[in-house]
């Protein structure tokens, strides 16, 4: 079977592209626990999950482009950013939480684009493990399951948002070592 080229990326686009739609039915009736809260959570899930479903899909038909290298991550970063702002806004998340986030999400997204002309820098394994914790406790903040299951849920909440803002943390650091090392090696030696 032939997978037309662009697949991957017109996925990844359409995850961009679901953010705001998200955003507006998680904020449009003002943190209630209804139908649009749902339809919030299920969207953002949806998108989120798409992420293996692109990256997969460009592994195994061997079209991985650097245009995809540099767009997935953006793709991740626009619906994470996008919840932990709905969710701050609802006051439903400390703003230092979400600021800190997106700090590290932007400053390293900026300078992935100011190095893309000389390279394209892949996510490493801690920043996949970071977006991986991020969608989970997202998913679990924006799904109103304390309406089903009781307020027990709200600890499950809070312990998968320290695990991820830890990873996120720790992710950025990680990155910003990779980045450092790189730099020296590609440096040539003094005489």
């Amino acid at each position: 079977m032939a997978v037309p080229r662009q697949l991957p990326n017109a996925i990844t686009i359409a995850r961009i592209l679901c953010a705001p739609v998200f955003l507006w039915m998680l904020l449009a009736d003002a943190g209630g626990d209804g139908a649009l809260r749902w339809w919030a959570g299920a969207l953002f899930v949806v998108a989120i999950a798409t992420d293996g479903i692109d990256g997969y899909i460009a592994r195994r038909y061997e079209i991985v482009t650097d245009l995809g290298k540099l767009l997935d991550p953006i793709a991740d970063k626009v619906l994470t950013g996008f919840a932990f702002v709905g969710l701050s806004i609802l006051g439903e998340l400390p703003w230092w939480v979400t600021i800190l986030v997106l700090v590290r999400e932007i400053g390293i997204t900026v300078h992935r684009l100011l190095v893309a002309s000389d390279h394209v820098v892949a996510a490493a394994w801690m920043g996949k493990l970071k977006t991986v914790a991020q969608a989970v406790a997202l998913s679990l903040a924006l799904m109103p399951l304390w309406t089903i299951v009781g307020d027990g849920v709200l600890w499950v909440n809070v312990v998968t948002m320290w695990i991820a803002v830890i990873l996120t943390v720790a992710s950025g650091i990680d990155y910003l070592v990779a980045e450092i090392r790189g730099s020296r090696r590609a440096r040539p030696a003094r005489p």
